[in-house]
């Protein structure tokens, strides 16, 4: 069985190579960033990829969204997330195709080997690893969350890099598109969270709240 990994840490990335390779497992990549994450992923095309949520370069959630893309351009493609954090929003994400073969299990949580091998098989073999911590605080708030899962991707990367501080030009630049798709999508994103214009709020603000409180 061929397994794509990615960790940032060197010692526990070793460990899990070594792990795997002595349960009969193949890695045929283990990288430490997203960019080569995602490059791995979908030329070698792995029966399970085992990620971490928070990569360089900015030790976000470039894991996660290189193995979303990734399920993207490989559509099945077997994902089991390993973190010490849980992402609600590309979480829901993750499993929103109903298609299983995903998996998210946290560090903290794993208390022996066997456990997460038998994880990283049955993700590969199509199925479903989560951890109920994981369940239990995608289901929480699920109710007061659910305009956000009404944006498109694009407009949840607009609303992330506002909530990190840009500009509209910094997200434009960064996005590769125009000032103007960037004011249409911010005008999209208060739409949908129900933000009305107003002398006495900062739309930007009360939509980067509603982010954060995800």
């Amino acid at each position: 069985m061929r397994v794509v990994l990615a960790e940032d840490l060197a010692l526990l990335r070793d460990g899990l190579v070594r792990l795997l390779e002595a349960h009969g497992f193949e890695i045929v990549a283990a990288v430490d960033n997203g960019p080569e994450l995602l490059k791995a992923l979908v030329e070698k095309n792995p029966d399970v990829a085992v990620v971490d949520v928070r990569l360089p370069p900015t030790f976000t959630d470039e894991g996660l969204q290189a193995a979303l893309e990734a399920r993207r351009r490989v559509p099945g493609l077997p994902v089991l997330v390993l973190s010490q954090y849980v992402e609600q929003l590309y979480a829901r994400e993750l499993l929103a195709d109903g298609s299983g073969a995903v998996g998210y299990l946290l560090k903290d949580r794993v208390f022996d080997t066997d456990q997460f091998v038998e994880a990283v098989r049955r993700v590969a073999g199509g199925g479903t690893a989560m951890d109920p911590e994981v369940i239990a605080k995608l289901l929480t708030r699920s109710a007061e969350t659910a305009p956000l899962e009404q944006l498109t991707q694009r407009e949840r990367e607009v609303l992330e890099l506002m909530a990190g501080g840009r500009s509209n030009a910094a997200i434009a630049k960064q996005l590769f598109v125009s000032e103007g798709a960037v004011s249409k999508h911010t005008t999209s994103i208060f739409g949908k969270l129900g933000i009305m214009a107003s002398d006495d709020d900062n739309r930007r603000v009360l939509a980067v709240l509603a982010y954060l409180g995800a």
